[in-house]
């Protein structure tokens, strides 16, 4: 049995609370950040703010140097941006690389309990922390505005106007973390209710219980009031069927157990 490649167990990603929900598995941390439209990174913006900052981003995980390899080998984690917002300035002013922290949620379902206090959610989500640095090679950076792009659609970016021209490639600012460690989250199941509520006809009797499905789901492209293309290309439609059907089977699969 081949053992999959887990992220270290360190202080500051080890899952405490509900513990038997933690995973370390590259594989399902990997997947959460690149099933995730937007991640959120985090980042201290010098020692006199006196709030750390966090910014919605598109990010995904990949491998220059290995492309072919799978989700669950190590990857890196290429962020988007422009060349002179603060997070960019200071990844670029930064001799070791910034480090900084990435995270993204999957909700799956409502889980409806007896009482307010079981409520909870379906959910699978995902944190990595690691050192942000500009990628300067031509070559990778281009190759990293084609993975994010294709993350929003797959097969995008060569069916639109590539190559990125100068002043874009100027414009634009990757950024690769090298992942130091991560931790993953995961939730599935139908509700958990105590013995004590479950023995109350008059509570089971009087309050539903349940789990409401939550996924994303596509809709019909509309097409732009300078669009000249007739008709939606497949790529486009397809995308937005598929993945609205793989969505819902994601949720329903969540509700058991």
């Amino acid at each position: 049995m081949v053992r999959a490649f887990e992220y270290p167990k360190k202080q500051q990603n080890t899952v405490k609370r509900y513990n038997d929900r933690g995973t370390y598995q590259l594989g399902p941390i990997h997947l959460v950040i690149n099933n995730s439209p937007v991640v959120h990174v985090s980042f201290a913006p010098s020692p006199d703010d006196q709030f750390p900052a966090i910014l919605p981003m598109i990010g995904v995980m990949a491998s220059y140097e290995y492309p072919s390899s799978s989700i669950d080998e190590p990857f890196d984690c290429y962020l988007h941006g422009y060349v002179s917002s603060r997070l960019m300035r200071l990844a670029r002013d930064s001799e070791k690389g910034l480090p900084v922290c990435i995270s993204a949620p999957k909700v799956d379902g409502l889980v409806l309990s007896l009482t307010p206090n079981s409520h909870s959610y379906n959910y699978r989500s995902a944190v990595l922390q690691g050192y942000a640095r500009p990628v300067e090679e031509v070559k990778e950076k281009v190759w990293a505005m084609e993975q994010i792009t294709n993350k929003v659609v797959p097969d995008r970016w060569r069916n639109s106007r590539v190559p990125p021209d100068n002043v874009e490639m100027t414009s634009t600012m990757i950024l690769r973390v090298q992942v130091e460690t991560g931790s993953g989250k995961i939730r599935h199941g139908e509700p958990h209710d105590e013995a004590k509520d479950l023995d109350r006809e008059d509570v089971t009797s009087s309050v539903w219980t349940g789990v409401v499905p939550v996924y994303e789901t596509f809709g019909e492209p509309v097409p732009a009031a300078t669009n000249k293309v007739k008709e939606t290309p497949l790529y486009i439609s397809s995308y937005a069927k598929e993945a609205t059907i793989s969505n819902r089977e994601q949720a329903l699969e969540a509700v058991r157990e």
